[in-house]
């Protein structure tokens, strides 16, 4: 099983140069940088500029970026530009207290909107877990459970979105499932659950992080091929999202 102790472990093997991203925040990215160099997960490189930080990544210069507490628009406007992509998909690894370790998405709010969007993150979630030693399940959220449909058009398109979804996923040889809006089962079953879209992702994420007190260890952007971890700026510590940049690099 996938755990945050097994994420520390693998970082402590890495070896490898992280950029961390600061912004007004300048304390606590030193001792962020402090702490996993005295846990031996990596060399840390500061950067307060969003571009440079996208750039170095890029180019080779660092091994994995964390965002840090730069500006969000700001940081992946420049990973949009870097790595020419229209849109970035993210997906958070969170832990509720008590609970087992899995991959949140989408949590960007313009993200996971469309039924291809979302079996592309279903696509790219497989392969992130896959490279952590998991073949995962990958349980499909929507508004609603199916005996709901008919009650409002907004909750049948849902419905039928994640329905779509977890056939195709199904279709590609994806461990999938429809778990309707049954959060609390997802959570418990499944290494991936895909939100019905960026916003509700969003706020299962806010929920469960900032008043459930679950782990958030970070958000890797599933669609360009380095690791940038992005991160919430409310976060007490980056050190969790450190170590998950170097797990995830160090098995690149």
């Amino acid at each position: 099983m996938l755990t945050a102790e097994s994420i520390y472990l693998r970082a402590q093997r890495s070896g490898l140069r992280i950029g961390l991203g600061v912004g007004k925040d300048v304390e606590k990215a030193m001792e962020a940088k402090v702490d996993a160099e005295d846990r031996g997960f990596s060399d840390v490189l500061l950067y307060n500029d969003a571009s440079m930080l996208a750039e170095d990544l890029l180019n080779g210069k660092i091994d994995a970026a964390v965002r840090g507490d730069i500006d969000s628009n700001r940081a992946m406007g420049a990973v949009r530009k870097a790595f020419q992509v229209t849109k970035v998909l993210r997906a958070a690894f969170m832990q509720p207290r008590e609970g087992r370790l899995f991959l949140l998405a989408p949590v960007g709010i313009d993200e996971g909107w469309s039924i291809a969007e979302k079996v592309e993150i279903a696509r790219l979630s497989a392969r992130l877990m896959r490279r952590l030693d998991i073949e995962p399940e990958i349980g499909f959220m929507s508004g609603g459970r199916t005996s709901d449909k008919g009650r409002m058009a907004e909750i049948d398109r849902s419905i039928e979105a994640a329905e779509a979804a977890t056939e195709i996923a199904i279709s590609e040889g994806i461990r999938a499932r429809d778990v309707q809006v049954l959060i609390e089962n997802a959570a418990r079953d499944c290494d991936v659950v895909i939100a019905p879209d960026g916003v509700s992702g969003n706020l299962i994420f806010r929920t469960l992080h900032f008043l459930g007190g679950a782990a958030a260890l970070g958000a890797p952007v599933l669609n360009i091929d380095k690791v940038y971890i992005d991160t919430s700026r409310a976060k007490s510590s980056y050190g969790d999202s450190i170590a998950l940049a170097c797990a995830l690099a160090s098995i690149r």
